[in-house]
């Protein structure tokens, strides 16, 4: 994982059988329950402003680069 001021890189392996969107609207669901549990001054925020997380998203296969490309890349992201 990597965290930007304005984004997330995730790297996440999952079964050929879960369709990558799920995995983002349940990253997207349970951080946001958490985070509001935890600081509650977002909810109300959010909660008048519309929702905590943006409607975007980019989702990608490896392919043929290779795990550690994929992290060498996210973790390089840091301080662009």
């Amino acid at each position: 994982m990597g965290v930007m001021s304005d984004h997330i890189h995730l790297f996440v392996g999952a079964k050929s059988t879960v369709a990558p969107m799920d995995i983002v609207r349940t990253f997207k669901s349970i951080s946001a329950i958490k985070l509001f549990k935890a600081f509650p001054s977002l909810k109300r925020f959010y909660g008048r402003c519309g929702s905590l997380w943006s409607i975007g998203k980019f989702i990608s296969t490896i392919g043929k680069v290779s795990e550690a490309t994929i992290r060498k890349y996210i973790q390089e992201q840091d301080g662009k």
